[in-house]
């Protein structure tokens, strides 16, 4: 049996819980094969006596571990690690085409020994708090896709920052956290550089940019940027149900919302997208070559992000990388 000592250690001035502690170093050990199927944890009374704690802490511990299927209690022998599946809770903003890359990806490179909870907040900060103070120390790893909102960066820190990869978007990362993002700024700009060319057929360039996202700011910062560095007329468009389109504009947009009505429009006004008008969409999805003769996009690859988190899952190792924003011209621009 692993010594207590080494197995488990109790800050008593952390504001972690105590049993909190306990579930953690368990699910921690268990996580890098310190613990394995089969072998016996250290009795209650040997913690309690070790850590100065009570009972009713290591029995609050041990009982959350068994209720999640980490271990199980035998009768008058004690608690012995249950099985080698370790558990990894994914936690997404909201379920559109291109999460379904991102997670499609992560799931297909987990081994089978390897169980994948999701949550979606759905950017409500309730949400988020309801499902990280849940699934503290049920889980081996955490993937987390969070979101702009005071309340994060607090809620975050109860966890443990190796067990932590954050995703997609780089707020409220510290200078050890674990990251797996995009750049929504200087990539974007870099991307849509290579699409000068397409932009200069028009006499505008419009970024749609409706009240209701949740889109990184920066997208606007850097926008402006590019259509002051190379002069082009620009124009930021925020009110979706105003929204009209207009001959030898070119819309850039970061709500696919945006292109249902732009698409809507050019039949209505018999436009022909790529020569009467221009679109380029944010955030590419298996479906957007497939419309309307393709839709040329600016996105990341959410299937190198999704194999990236499933990296950090397997590896046991720190994880800090971007993954490019690039560009795919098709019909559209």
């Amino acid at each position: 049996m692993v010594a207590t000592n080494s197995l488990i250690q109790i800050k008593h001035d952390s504001v972690t819980p105590k049993y909190q502690q306990i579930v953690n170093a368990i699910n921690d050990a268990i996580g890098k094969d310190i613990l394995q199927k089969g072998d016996i944890l250290p009795s209650v009374n040997k913690i309690c006596k070790e850590f100065k704690l009570s009972r009713d802490t290591v029995f609050k511990a041990y009982t959350i571990l068994k209720d999640s299927n980490r271990v199980v209690a035998v009768p008058n022998k004690g608690y012995y690690v249950a099985n080698e599946t370790k558990k990894v809770l994914l936690i997404l903003d909201t379920f559109k085409a291109y999460k379904e890359v991102l997670y499609d990806a992560f799931i297909n490179n987990l081994p089978d020994n390897i169980i994948t909870d999701v949550q979606f907040h759905h950017y409500n900060i309730d949400n988020f708090k309801t499902i990280v103070n849940t699934s503290i120390g049920k889980y081996y790893k955490y993937v987390i896709m969070n979101f702009n909102h005071a309340d994060v960066k607090n809620t975050l820190a109860k966890f443990n920052n190796e067990n932590v990869l954050l995703i997609d978007w780089n707020i409220y990362a510290k200078n050890d956290s674990n990251f797996v993002f995009q750049d929504f700024g200087q990539s974007f700009y870099n991307a849509i550089l290579e699409a000068k060319t397409q932009f200069s057929k028009y006499k505008r360039i419009d970024l749609l940019f409706p009240d209701f996202t949740y889109h990184p700011k920066e997208t606007i910062q850097f926008f402006n940027k590019f259509c002051e560095d190379y002069n082009f007329e620009s124009k930021i468009v925020t009110d979706y149900k105003n929204f009209k389109i207009e001959k030898s504009i070119a819309y850039i947009s970061v709500s696919d919302r945006m292109l249902g009505e732009f698409l809507e429009q050019c039949k209505s006004n018999n436009f022909e997208p790529g020569k009467d008008i221009g679109f380029l969409s944010y955030n590419e999805t298996p479906m957007k070559k497939f419309i309307y003769k393709g839709i040329s996009v600016v996105s990341t690859d959410f299937k190198e992000l999704g194999t990236k988190a499933a990296e950090f899952v397997t590896e046991n190792t720190s994880l800090r990388c971007y993954i490019p924003t690039k560009l795919t011209l098709r019909e559209s621009l």
